[in-house]
């Protein structure tokens, strides 16, 4: 890489850690470090129990529900490595660690759970081995085009997928037969059902757009041929920044003109109140990933099924040539300071390789597979889901929606992207600027970090 190369890297590293809460990354520089010293030195200690004392362990840290249960299978079955487990925090908590691990060049674990969304920008700052020389290759035929898209570039392969969010449309069935009002199957058709919905006596929304859903616009946007970002990891210093485009002020225009009818509220998703209005009929339909139905399933105390819920396929642009998309997902990278390359690939490789960890990671924790033999098989594709009156939701909605994606170009700065996104969106359904003023003013700001951080624009 030329000097400017490693400049573009000091100069994102270095704003990390001035803006963690903006970038979601801390203090993190490219300082990794290449292997951490043996197992048998480092005194770990794990939150699981280690089935074989005698056997090589790697650290990993995940925050996956029900995850102790997928490491005791995993240690049960190997003799040869032994997993040991920590959750260092749920996203920007784990990161933050992760990066001041990094920057001291030592204390991060052998393996991590990182968002599918994050890899290139710790890509960016050659904090994760490539898998190829390990293996990677040779699994690559068991995850679909888009998981595989999202770790890999042509510089090698970064991570290994687990679960990912390939998109769909959770709908109330008894408001929509209670009104009289067809479930729409395209965008033009969902806007009139929010209108056919209200003036048969509905007094809720048809649906709720937030403004701090992070990937959940891009992925929209994409949806309506949308590329907002190109960049290439053989040509670290340029990006390209796309949002003042046609297909995104189209996207941004429909959702400003059902907000501004009624038709659409615009609440922060996730808190207290929201969750509420999840389920006490103010909202008619769920813009959803495949861990929605976990999602909502987990705002009823108990669990208990409800039956009101279905799950059809998201409404398209046009019909006669749809498009998947994806929402978030999660990822298994080695970082360079694992102590065991070699091992600690094979565990990011394996843990969710088989069967029976997937059958843990669907049922106890409503993971969606990304890996193809728990995504095709019987037990997933055929789950009659209680929350859903029985709906076979995977197999109806959203294994053919993972199929059909074929990934997204994420910036090495996504959660600054997310953060400024999130800023111009909530101006826009406040009606302080318009679809087209939003998306500009996204271009400039985006176009402006990035150039400050020594990337060149394109």
């Amino acid at each position: 890489m030329s000097l400017k190369g490693h400049d573009v890297k000091r100069k994102v590293a270095a704003l990390t850690a001035i803006s963690a809460l903006a970038l979601g990354l801390g203090g993190c520089a490219s300082t990794a470090g290449e292997g951490g010293g043996s197992t048998a030195d480092r005194n770990l200690s794990c939150t699981n129990t280690i089935v074989n004392e005698e056997a090589e362990q790697v650290l990993l840290w995940a925050w996956y529900p029900a995850f102790e249960s997928v490491v005791d299978e995993f240690n049960n079955t190997h003799d040869d490595v032994q997993v040991c487990w920590n959750n260092a925090g749920v996203n920007i908590d784990e990161y933050t660690k992760l990066n001041t691990a990094l920057k001291a060049g030592s204390g991060a674990p052998d393996v991590v759970m990182i968002e599918a969304a994050i890899v290139p920008s710790y890509t960016l700052q050659d904090a994760f081995l490539d898998l190829t020389e390990y293996g990677a290759g040779d699994v690559e035929k068991n995850y679909t085009e888009g998981a595989w898209s999202d770790v890999s570039n042509d510089n090698g392969v970064f991570a290994i997928p687990v679960d990912g969010g390939p998109m769909g449309m959770l709908y109330r069935s008894d408001i929509f037969e209670q009104y009289g009002v067809a479930v729409p199957t395209t965008w033009e058709e969902f806007a009139e059902a929010g209108r056919q919905l209200r003036a048969n006596g509905y007094e809720g929304y048809i649906t709720n757009f937030p403004t701090n859903g992070k990937a959940y616009i891009q992925s929209l946007f994409a949806q309506n041929g949308a590329e907002p970002y190109e960049y290439d990891a053989t040509d670290p210093e340029s990006i390209g920044i796309n949002l003042d485009s046609p297909e995104v002020i189209e996207v941004l225009e429909y959702w400003e003109a059902l907000v501004d009818e009624g038709l659409v509220s615009s609440n922060d998703r996730t808190t207290a109140e929201d969750n509420a209005r999840m389920l006490d009929g103010t909202y008619a339909t769920y813009i959803a990933a495949a861990w929605g139905p976990g999602y909502l399933q987990g705002l009823v105390e108990g669990g208990v099924p409800e039956g009101k819920w279905q799950a059809a396929p998201l409404p398209q642009w046009d019909a006669s040539d749809p498009v998947d998309v994806n929402w978030g997902g999660s990822t298994f990278a080695v970082t360079k300071q694992a102590a065991n390359p070699e091992l600690a690939a094979k565990v990011a490789m394996e843990i969710f390789g088989t069967d029976e960890a997937w059958k843990i990671g669907i049922e106890e924790a409503t993971l969606f597979p990304l890996w193809k033999p728990a995504l095709e098989a019987d037990y997933f594709t055929n789950y009659e889901h209680p929350f859903f009156g029985g709906q076979t939701i995977y197999k109806d909605v959203f294994v053919d929606a993972a199929d059909g994606y074929k990934g997204f170009t994420n910036t090495p700065f996504q959660n600054f992207v997310y953060d400024k996104t999130n800023e111009e969106l909530a101006s826009m359904v406040q009606g302080k600027s318009s679809a087209e003023e939003t998306a500009k003013s996204l271009e400039s700001l985006l176009s402006d970090y990035a150039t400050q951080q020594g990337f060149t624009v394109r």
